[in-house]
């Protein structure tokens, strides 16, 4: 038991740690109620007068409708393709016997050795891939965000999968279940904490990724949530009041998709990474 003092500096510590996590999203919050004269010379004051015009500004400036559409659109579809590769590369890394098991731990490490490479290093390349392909739009992001997902993905579904009973491959195959029926009517079901997991991840990074979509978009019609902000900043001027106001549009929905699934987010972790 620890003692009540221990309890209290806890509880210190804890309420810090809160406030410095929180303070960020207050302070845009309280930005997006102030003029650009006001968050240019006083940035921590509170605003003289709050009023909606940054908001009013920003619904006028975007077109939110579309710019949801086409970041549900590149979700759905990335998450789509990226599922169905990881869970069958998952699938055989975690539970398939290997005659030669150097050739298994070799795959698993090259899948996981993404996690070592960042995204911005990927740019050009993946940029070069897509002229290639004549991949345009909002289809030149489905590639990258595939692409980046796939090692951490594989990271949750291999730890879980080798953490359930050899047992069952046994009894489904005696009970004359193929290889199929086993993956998608036994093994899947029993996958939804971490696929549940990989999905909240996955929504929020693509929901928040700017430097692929910054390079691969050209038209404003194909600009997806996180490319919002940018239509406050010109060649000589930046509209930060537009700016701290959109930012909050789109980080709203976001938080409450984050607070809906937590207890998804902590289970699928749980099971992906400490059972593995």
């Amino acid at each position: 038991m620890l003692s009540k003092r221990k309890k209290a500096g806890m509880y210190v510590l804890i309420a810090i740690i809160t406030a410095l996590v929180v303070f960020p999203f207050i302070w845009m919050l309280v930005l997006s109620f102030k003029t650009n004269s006001e968050i240019m010379s006083s940035p921590l004051s509170l605003p003289e007068v709050f009023n909606l015009d940054n908001y009013k500004h920003a619904l006028e400036i975007l077109n939110f409708p579309r710019l949801y559409a086409n970041t549900f659109f590149v979700c759905i579809v990335s998450l789509v393709v990226e599922l169905i590769i990881t869970y069958f590369s998952s699938f055989v890394l975690a539970r398939m016997e290997f005659k030669n098991k150097k050739i298994k731990k070799m795959l698993y490490g090259f899948l996981i050795l993404g996690l070592s490479v960042s995204p911005f290093i990927l740019l050009f390349p993946v940029y070069k891939i897509n002229v290639f392909f004549g991949l345009r739009g909002k289809l030149a992001l489905i590639l990258p965000y595939v692409a980046t997902s796939i090692s951490f993905n594989t990271l949750l579904l291999v730890g879980y999968l080798k953490a359930l009973p050899s047992e069952i491959d046994e009894a489904a195959i005696i009970d004359g279940c193929n290889i199929w029926d086993l993956m998608f009517r036994i093994i899947l079901p029993m996958t939804k904490p971490v696929i549940a997991t990989i999905v909240i991840f996955n929504v929020l990074y693509i929901w928040n990724e700017f430097p692929f979509a910054s390079v691969m978009l050209r038209e404003a019609s194909d600009y997806t949530l996180s490319m919002g902000a940018s239509f406050f900043k010109g060649t000589y001027t930046v509209d930060y009041g537009g700016i701290v106001a959109s930012s909050v549009m789109i980080i709203i929905p976001e938080l409450i998709f984050y607070g809906l699934f937590q207890k998804n987010i902590v289970e699928g972790m749980t099971a992906g990474a400490v059972k593995g």
